[in-house]
């Protein structure tokens, strides 16, 4: 996301960092490079001045491009929008172009596969439509192997949390579980994009859109999970 932004500053467009995270590592915050940061706005919660991106001064300044890290993040209570993704619908609708940046896992129709991979419930997701709003989709992606060498050497978590990530989560087998998940699902986004672009002279475009999934819904706890499921049906479909 950084290079991509310091990439259009090069070229003359007002790209600027809304909000980035850079958990201390010195690696992230060095490639921030001519990139100007907008100020964070500060909160007050629980006796703790927690700050979040300041979307209305954003829109104020009206960059072309501005980043927006961890998408699926949530909001501290009180913000005007729950979680982070509403506030890029918001820059969306003011005309600025965002480039944003999620993890698989954070998908809400993944939600159960990832559990049922790695035995942990991902709390904070992102709505699938989010994804089919973005122009493009790039898939970052690193073998298992080297994402845990990356942790070692302290390029993703602090060096006190490592031996607890690599022990849970980030367990080789979970890894390689979770890159599938992203291959199949940037593969699925790369097909649908080519069956729109050619849906006007495509037959198969055409009578694929008669399929129609139901999903029967109580109000059971199962229910969320039903429904993910027939998403999921539905958009392969």
């Amino acid at each position: 996301m950084l290079q991509e932004g310091n990439i259009l500053r090069s070229k003359g467009i007002d790209a600027v960092i809304g909000l980035l995270e850079t958990h201390g590592r010195k690696d992230t915050a060095d490639q921030v490079g001519g990139l100007p940061v907008i100020p964070r706005t500060k909160t007050s919660y629980q006796a703790a001045q927690l700050e979040e991106m300041d979307t209305e001064t954003i829109i104020s300044l009206c960059p072309e491009v501005v980043l927006v890290d961890e998408l699926a993040h949530t909001n501290v209570p009180g913000s005007p929008f729950k979680k982070r993704y509403e506030d890029v619908i918001r820059l969306l609708e003011s005309g600025i172009s965002v480039i944003s940046t999620v993890n698989v896992q954070h998908l809400e129709s993944l939600n159960d596969a990832v559990l049922q991979l790695t035995g942990v419930r991902v709390r904070e997701t992102v709505p699938d439509a989010i994804l089919k709003m973005a122009d493009e989709v790039e898939l970052i992606d690193v073998t298992p192997q080297m994402l845990q060498s990356r942790m070692r050497d302290g390029k993703i978590y602090a060096l006190e949390k490592v031996d607890q990530a690599l022990g849970s989560f980030f367990k080789i087998g979970n890894l390689i579980a979770l890159r599938e998940l992203a291959l199949r699902e940037i593969a699925d986004d790369v097909d649908e994009r080519l069956e729109a672009w050619d849906r006007n002279t495509s037959l198969r475009g055409h009578w694929r859109r008669r399929e129609v999934i139901f999903v029967c819904v109580d109000t059971g706890s199962r229910s969320e999970r039903l429904i993910r499921r027939g998403f999921r049906i539905a958009h392969r479909l």
